[in-house]
Formats: structure tokens, C-alpha cells, sequence
């Protein structure tokens, strides 16, 4: 389904599963940009019917995989929108092969540097996730640092979420955390990313915050900062 959350902002909630039917759901942010045409960010499982539907909104320039395990379904992405470039972290090729791709880098390029700002969070060498400011909206686009999952009719997905201790409040699974190896480096990431003055939140996995996300991204990572 393609939901406008603000002017020139959108998403596109998907049905996932990981092995063991364990129901995460995933989420793709569109953004409409100044100099034409829209950012794609996280890109998930679509089919022909949403595809139209993005096409009403303009032509799809900018594809963006934001972390190292959002891979699936960049090639399917690539083939429907073959003028579009992509941008991944810079190891992406690791995760994908025979992708041609732009790496992303704490400077926004020239196509969306009037729109967005940028930081790469590393310290986290097995996501490199890669963080998303968008100013006229005040909106955070977050993939894995975060999540925000508070319903689920599967009792799978409950107990696994709730042993990752990802569920029923927002912020770091321990996956998410286990993957942070060099805590001073991703402390710099988190750091910088405050600095930003965003109120909504979008998630990959779970639910949109709409407001207050500012505190409540600082509360997810007090352990971190303190």
C-alpha cells in the first residue's frame, strides 16, 4: 500500500518473512526531490499494481539500498527503473554481485544534497547502515537501528521478536546491537544524527513514528551515549 505521510513523502508497506515464518514486514520511503524525479529508500517486494501506482507520482531517479541486509530485491528495482542509479554502502558489492552502484558516503550527491542529509554510522561493519535527514519534513529515515514493532498476529514472530528484544518499544534489537563493534564509532553516528532536528521516524520493521521521535531515538540509545 502507498501512504502519503507528509507533502512530498510516501511509503510503501510490504509483507516479508524470514525462514521459520517469522513475519517482519518491510518498508520502502519514497521522497519527491527538488531537482525532478524520486528518491527510493529500502527498497522491498513489489508488484506491477504499486509500481503503477509510484508511476503517478513521478519517475523513480534514485534507488537507495541504506544497509548491507537490505539486498534482496535491489536488482528487481534496477530492472523496473533501468535509468535510475543506485547507491548502497560501500561494501556493497559483498552482498550483491554484478550490481553497478554509487557508494554512499557521509556527502549527499549533487542529485538529492538539496533535500536530505546523510551519515554513515560505522563501527558496525556487518550493516553499515546509512542514516537519512529529510528537513522539510523533519523526518528520520532509519532502517535496522531501529525498531518499532507493537503488533503482530503471529505468536512466531512475537517470541522471536521479544527474545531480540525488538519488540513492544522502539529502538536496537540486540541483533542490531551485537553487530556494533566499535561503540565509540557508532557513538559518533548516533551523535551526529541528534544533531538533526526530526520529529517523525520512518522504520523498515514496525511502525512509523509520527512524532516525538527525536527523544525517543536519544532514549533508545542512552546506553550508548551515557
Amino acid at each position: 500500500m502507498l501512504q502519503a505521510l507528509d507533502d512530498g513523502l510516501w511509503v510503501i508497506d510490504h509483507d516479508f518473512a524470514m525462514p521459520g515464518g517469522i513475519q517482519l514486514g518491510t518498508r520502502t520511503t519514497l521522497i519527491r526531490l527538488a531537482v525532478g524525479g524520486l528518491f527510493a529508500h529500502a527498497l522491498g517486494p513489489v508488484d506491477a499494481g504499486v509500481h503503477q501506482e509510484i508511476s503517478k507520482l513521478g519517475e523513480v531517479t534514485e534507488l537507495v539500498a541504506p544497509n548491507l541486509f537490505h539486498n534482496m530485491y535491489v536488482k528487481d528495482w534496477v530492472a523496473e527503473y533501468p535509468g535510475a542509479k543506485c547507491y548502497a554502502p560501500q561494501r556493497f558489492d559483498e552482498k550483491v554481485e554484478g550490481l553497478d552502484f554509487l557508494g554512499l558516503t557521509n556527502e549527499a550527491p549533487d542529485t538529492w544534497s538539496g533535500d536530505l542529509e546523510q551519515v554513515v554510522v560505522e563501527g558496525a561493519p556487518k550493516l553499515d547502515e546509512v542514516v537519512f535527514f529529510h528537513p522539510a519534513t523533519r523526518t528520520l529515515l532509519l532502517t535496522d537501528l531501529c525498531f518499532n514493532m507493537h503488533h503482530s498476529d503471529s505468536f512466531v514472530t512475537r517470541l522471536f521478536m521479544r527474545i531480540m528484544g525488538g519488540y513492544g518499544h522502539f529502538g536496537p534489537s540486540r541483533m542490531a546491537r551485537s553487530f556494533m563493534k566499535d561503540k565509540a564509532a557508532v557513538r559518533r553516528g548516533i551523535e551526529r544524527i541528534l544533531e538533526w532536528d526530526f520529529d517523525r521516524v520512518t522504520v523498515t520493521h514496525g511502525e512509523v513514528l509520527e512524532t516525538g521521535g527525536h527523544a525517543m531515538f536519544e532514549k533508545a540509545y542512552a546506553w550508548l551515549l551515557e
